[in-house]
């Protein structure tokens, strides 16, 4: 019997319950490391986005600044420009998270129609987040991250790489919740690739089980990475097959949310989990 999990969104809205949520990948940029530029005109963007929505993404993930390794930074302007247009126009009709690392892109993307917020720093490259999520209560995703993505993967090293993100959630949350934002809006990302060398993240992945007993859900975003092209020896266009391969056995172990490209591809794959037997 696989296990149903909730997550609430901004105004309270309930997402679930069910086994699984997929997050739909709309990068409005030019230069992110799998399909820059490809929906970076905002009506490409927005067809791109109600494509995956018929695939079966449950959320589409609107991203106007590229968190690859190595990336330059975009302005608050710029950033502005490029996701506000796409996400007003998906709201209407869908469930849209806004990927951003910026207090003010935030804002603005919540009062554009955002219901979630996902940040791949932990609001430590601007405080001010923490106060808009603790004060607006969007759903939030607090992804673990080790330095900013232009210098994120020179020589990461961590202690225990386990031990490390779990005591870094637990701190975060604790700031989390004292700021004033309920338990129920937070899912926790290990940060697949973001500060973590090949041997890192398959220790993360091999070990996911201890994220999850910290109660809150997991959201997994390994779609296409370069682990996948470390491993296998596979560019960012063969990597879909091992995508869909992690994402069936993170699955069958109760990780819930899945942020991906291929859309079609892991509604598959999720339902033959789902009907062969997933978690327990």
């Amino acid at each position: 019997m696989t296990k149903e999990y909730s997550w609430t969104v901004m105004g309270g809205r309930v997402l679930g319950p069910a086994p699984f949520l997929i997050a739909g990948i709309v990068n409005v940029t030019p230069d992110s490391f799998y399909d820059g530029g490809k929906n970076f005109d905002s009506r490409t963007a927005v067809a791109h986005g109600r494509l995956l929505a018929e695939q079966g993404a449950h959320i589409l993930d609107i991203g106007g600044e590229s968190t690859r390794p190595f990336a330059d930074s975009v302005s608050e302007a710029e950033e502005l420009a490029r996701v506000i247009p796409v996400i007003r126009e998906l709201a209407t009709d869908y469930v849209v998270s806004v990927d951003t690392v910026k207090a003010e892109v935030a804002r603005q993307s919540i009062e554009a129609g955002a219901a979630i917020v996902n940040d791949v720093s932990a609001f430590s490259l601007d405080p001010q987040l923490l106060e808009v999520v603790a004060d607006l209560k969007p759903g939030y995703v607090l992804m673990h991250s080790q330095g900013k993505p232009e210098d994120m993967q020179i020589a990461p090293r961590y202690d225990n790489v386990v031990e490390d993100i779990l005591t870094f959630f637990k701190k975060s949350l604790e700031k989390l919740v004292k700021a004033g934002l309920p338990e129920n809006r937070i899912v926790l990302d290990p940060g697949i690739g973001f500060g973590k060398t090949m041997e890192h993240n398959l220790e993360i992945l091999r070990n996911i089980d201890q994220v999850a007993e910290l109660g809150f859900p997991v959201y997994m975003a390994l779609s296409n990475k370069s682990v996948w092209g470390s491993l296998l020896g596979l560019g960012p266009d063969c990597r879909q097959n091992a995508t869909q391969a992690a994402t069936a056995v993170l699955a069958a172990r109760g990780i819930p949310i899945h942020r991906v490209h291929e859309v079609e591809l892991t509604s598959q794959t999720l339902k033959i989990v789902k009907e062969i037997g997933g978690a327990n």
